[in-house]
């Protein structure tokens, strides 16, 4: 065996036992903080209809907390002693999902004992809260699997959301609003690229600068004009559409099928951006000029345009996040409405390994993290509210330390200029 296994299985071996560890620690907290909490007799009841829906109606879901809760801590306490010893694999990272999932499983009993929660507005919640972070995702996949990393992303929602206010607030035209935050992140975006490709500019400065200049634009035009003049700062917003035959299915349909125009166009680009990416000839080409630019440059593609349509493009898939938050959300637009979740987007992109389709399993996991914070917060819990909204940005942080799926790479010239040699 060579010195670098040695290194790579000691390296498995101890996450092997870090994971075990967590395993057990989340099995004695379930017992000692959720399980002795709860009086005897105790049951969860749990809504399984979002509120208002009269569509694919369930019953409500009563558990019996204590048991439930015994159950799930010895299960958990025993695969982490089996982890520790002797490791699981490579389904160590199923059993980690499955671990997360029961514990969180535990602490919605807990939160819910001798109450009612509506988890199937919880669901819903998740997968509205996950539309941001995912299409923010999209935007810095677009661009960095073109060799440009973009972290103004969040600058381009917060343009998007004020652009798309403003224009619906005084046409009463939601598209024409909505296609004018895509306009206006796709703008910025040409200005990310104009800096990042022509001039060689360092691209997180780049995208620093678009962000702060982003905040303070936004700020000031919300401050002196948007709180005064309240005409020009109440849009209309996209109504929820249900699906004919699919919202009926019970349970899933009214928290999938019964949405808007955000979530719908959430799976859609998802489908497109993966079969493009990794089914086209475009998406091909745009995969080698992030991972070897002067090969692709060698084969006769062109660079400089294929960036270009990139970052572009990942622009104004930023517009139509941040048109999320005005014209999907409140009908309106607050300084700062966005809230990191450009970021979160980022992280969700490199826990997804650069692959839409795992990055929106990943912007679901952040939105259900909440989604639940918000549900947690309005049930009541003996947990202090500021711990409560922590949640979301401690599974971020989780989740880039590595814990979770390994360490991802990403394209190869990622964030480095590319210099066409002159002939």
């Amino acid at each position: 065996m060579s010195e670098q296994e040695r290194i790579q299985g000691g390296r498995v071996k101890l996450r092997d036992r870090i994971v075990g560890i967590i395993f057990v620690v989340l099995g004695l907290v379930i017992y000692l903080f959720f399980y002795k909490a709860i009086a005897s007799g105790t049951v969860s009841t749990f809504i399984m209809t979002p509120g208002g829906i009269t569509r694919g109606v369930v019953g409500n879901w009563i558990i019996p907390a204590r048991p439930v809760l015994i159950v799930l801590a010895m299960i958990l306490i025993g695969i982490g002693i089996y982890q520790f010893f002797f490791g699981l694999g490579k389904q160590g990272n199923l059993f980690l999902a499955l671990a997360c999932v029961a514990f969180v499983f535990s602490f919605l009993i807990y939160v819910s004992a001798g109450k009612r929660l509506n988890l199937a507005s919880l669901f819903s919640s998740a997968l509205s809260m996950a539309v941001p972070i995912t299409l923010a995702s999209f935007s810095g996949i677009l661009c960095e699997r073109s060799g440009i990393v973009n972290i103004a992303i969040e600058g381009m929602m917060l343009m998007g959301a004020m652009v798309g206010s403003i224009v619906g607030s005084i046409t009463k035209n939601i598209w024409l609003a909505l296609a004018m935050a895509m306009i206006g992140g796709g703008l910025l975006a040409l200005v990310h690229a104009w800096m990042s490709i022509k001039y060689k500019v360092n691209q997180i400065i780049s995208g620093t600068v678009i962000n702060i200049f982003s905040m303070g634009m936004t700020s000031y035009i919300s401050s002196m004009y948007l709180q005064n003049i309240q005409s020009l700062n109440k849009t209309p917003r996209f109504p929820s559409v249900s699906i004919p035959l699919l919202a009926d299915i019970p349970f899933i349909g009214p928290i999938v099928f019964y949405n808007s125009l955000f979530v719908y166009g959430m799976i859609l680009l998802m489908i497109i951006l993966q079969f493009a990416l990794f089914r086209t000839r475009w998406g091909l080409r745009l995969r080698s000029v992030g991972e070897h630019p002067k090969a692709a440059d060698t084969l006769g593609i062109n660079v400089y345009k294929t960036q270009y349509t990139a970052v572009i493009l990942g622009g104004l898939m930023a517009g139509f996040a941040g048109a999320y938050f005005s014209l999907g959300s409140v009908g309106r637009f607050d300084e700062g409405m966005t809230a990191g979740k450009g970021y979160i987007g980022l992280a969700a992109m490199i826990f997804g390994g650069w692959n839409p389709f795992n990055a929106m399993m990943a912007g679901i996991l952040f939105g259900f993290a909440d989604a639940m914070a918000s549900s947690v917060s309005i049930l009541g819990s003996s947990i202090p509210g500021q711990f409560i909204n922590m949640l979301p940005y401690v599974v971020t942080m989780i989740v880039l330390a590595g814990l979770v799926g390994g360490h991802s790479t990403g394209p190869a010239a990622s964030g480095v200029p590319y210099e066409k040699e002159s002939t």
